[in-house]
């Protein structure tokens, strides 16, 4: 992204407000007490006259009563109106985020798979949980410091021109300086933040992948390799936290160095004034009040540019990750429940940037209820072609129909609610057993429908074995079962969906024999009545299918029978030869 003019940052303030539009009148009662709470400070320089005047140099009684319960009372007020300030901004500042995190998290559903291969998950997740509080800064942080030293600054402005216009012309001075030099650092500032983000990106990326694979980098010996990855990422982040800060701090100091030249040139000719009878006591003393308690909101305000730039860098990348194109979902047609009628009609892929076709020309009609099989070594396109099926990427070229429907005149709800998908990376979550079965189910299914689903799956034995039977949590991603364990819960939630077709992609290439004997029976009961998809490794979970398609380099090399390839002494024979050598050494 290239940098932000003040037109595109204005935008992007903009936008941010809008998500606050309901909230108008929060919004507004948070800007009436910062006002308020800004106030105080004029008024208290201003008493510093009728204290001194009156209670030191006339000894008014009256004044000297009156003036420190108006402090009193002062101080009261401003306790009052930063008590809402803080709770209101707090409150908008939380809904903010909630907001903008609900969006991102309904963005991320809606994302097609090629976003995902595209980019590092660390960055993503980053992206909702860093870069949406950091668009508090530029939200609420800014804002409230912007308004109340705002009105803080103008109003002992105001207070020091009442006192005496030609010193306070010389406060004038500084402004074009701390302006100049405000311009200048926001650029780097900026740039820092950007590169901030994508190191946290990175440094999250490392820690998932340490997490998700602490097994490989213990058996391998990787802790040194990880230790340096991260250590890198580490280092990287604490040196541009260092740059800016550096930055931040080398502006906030030249703004004070100007702001300090003007203060000593004031203080010096208001004790001039003060001698020649010009200037009484109080107006000197509310004069130099004013100037002291002006020194700090134009520090701050200065100093909110790094917190700007920063909350600035993080809603363009929140944005930016909003404004993405979702899923294209241009069907119109419901599909009730499908016969599972599938043609591939002169269909064609390529990955982006891919040197070759995943697929090409690819002719092939499934009947429904007919289960064929997809075998070829890796990199023929089995996947692809199974991929495209619910439309995880869309055909380069032909076209796809289920029923005679054209894909991609079907909703994406309704295509997908025609397809249950068991494959060899088993996606389950850190609940129960019965919520992973049930999951997606839009009615909840009764003990019954679960018990049933789980014993199809061959499931159930060891199910009413674990502590608490089907309340018993599994942990991340099923940790505490086994390969086959977790592969029959995943066959007994594709049961239970009961979706006229079936994917099953390479279901049993990583189990043992035992386990693969058990999870085969359970798919047997699973494909019955369904079109089905196989993506096979092992040759012998398919010997039954009705046919057998051979892939080779993206096309279609041969298809038959079990029987029919191996008598032809193709492509399959030859697999199949290598493969039972294979089973005879083992």
């Amino acid at each position: 992204m290239s940098d932000s003019s003040p037109p595109q940052s204005l935008a992007l303030y903009r936008r941010l407000l809008g998500y606050l539009k309901d909230y108008w009148k929060i919004f507004l009662l948070s800007l009436i007490a910062m006002s308020v709470a800004a106030s105080t400070e004029p008024l208290f320089a201003r008493l510093m006259k009728p204290l001194i005047d009156g209670g030191f140099v006339e000894r008014d009684p009256q004044a000297m009563l009156w003036t420190p319960l108006a402090i009193v009372g002062l101080f009261l007020l401003r306790g009052v109106a930063s008590y809402i300030n803080d709770t209101t901004t707090t409150y908008l500042a939380g809904h903010l985020v909630r907001r903008l995190r609900a969006e991102m998290f309904s963005k991320l559903m809606s994302l097609p798979v090629s976003f995902y291969d595209d980019n590092a998950s660390g960055r993503v997740i980053s992206r909702v949980t860093n870069d949406v509080n950091q668009v508090t800064d530029a939200g609420f942080n800014v804002i409230t410091v912007v308004v109340k030293d705002g009105v803080t600054i103008f109003g002992l402005l105001i207070l020091l021109f009442w006192t005496d216009w030609q010193l306070t012309l010389i406060c004038l001075v500084m402004i074009p300086v701390v302006a100049v030099s405000l311009r200048l650092v926001s650029k780097r500032l900026r740039q820092l933040t950007r590169q901030n983000q994508r190191q946290i990106g990175e440094m999250t990326q490392v820690l998932g992948e340490v997490v998700d694979c602490q097994r490989v980098v213990k058996v391998y010996g990787g802790q040194a390799h990880e230790t340096q990855r991260f250590m890198q990422a580490a280092e990287g982040l604490r040196q541009n936290q260092i740059k800016q800060t550096s930055i931040g701090s080398m502006n906030t100091g030249i703004t004070q160095l100007v702001v300090s030249i003007a203060l000593a040139v004031i203080i010096y000719f208001a004790s001039v004034r003060a001698q020649s009878g010009n200037f009484t006591a109080g107006d000197f003393m509310s004069f130099l009040a004013a100037m002291i308690m002006l020194f700090a909101p134009i520090k701050r305000i200065t100093g909110v540019n790094q917190s700007l730039q920063r909350g600035l860098a993080a809603a363009e990348s929140v944005f930016h990750f909003l404004d993405i194109e979702p899923e294209p979902d241009t069907g119109k047609t419901q599909l009730e429940r499908a016969r599972g009628e599938i043609q591939f009609a002169e269909v064609s892929f390529a990955y982006p940037n891919s040197e070759r076709s995943a697929l090409q020309q690819i002719d092939l009609t499934i009947a429904a209820g007919e289960t064929v099989a997809l075998v070829g070594s890796s990199g023929s396109g089995k996947t692809t072609l199974v991929n495209l099926l619910p439309r995880f990427y869309a055909p380069s070229q032909g076209q796809i129909l289920l029923d005679g429907l054209a894909l991609d005149t079907l909703t994406l709800a309704s295509l997908r609610q025609q397809i249950a998908l068991v494959s060899q990376d088993i996606a389950l979550f850190n609940d129960t057993v019965a919520a992973n079965i049930a999951y997606g189910c839009v009615v909840p299914p009764s003990p019954e429908q679960l018990r049933a689903a789980a014993k199809a799956a061959n499931a159930l034995e060891f199910i009413e074995a674990m502590p608490q039977g089907f309340e018993t949590l599994i942990g991340e991603k099923g940790v505490r079962l086994s390969g086959g364990q977790r592969q029959r819960l995943a066959i007994a939630r594709a049961i239970l969906k009961d979706a006229p077709i079936l994917l099953l992609d390479e279901a049993t290439s990583a189990l043992d024999t035992q386990s693969e004997r058990l999870v085969q029976t359970a798919l047997d009961n699973l494909m019955q009545q369904r079109t089905t998809l196989v993506v096979a490794h092992r040759l012998s979970t398919i010997e039954n299918a009705d046919r057998i398609v051979v892939m080779h380099q993206g096309r279609i090399a041969e298809i038959g029978t079990h029987t029919e390839l191996l008598a032809r002494g193709g492509m399959y024979a030859t697999l199949h030869r290598l493969q039972f050598k294979e089973a005879a050494h083992d």
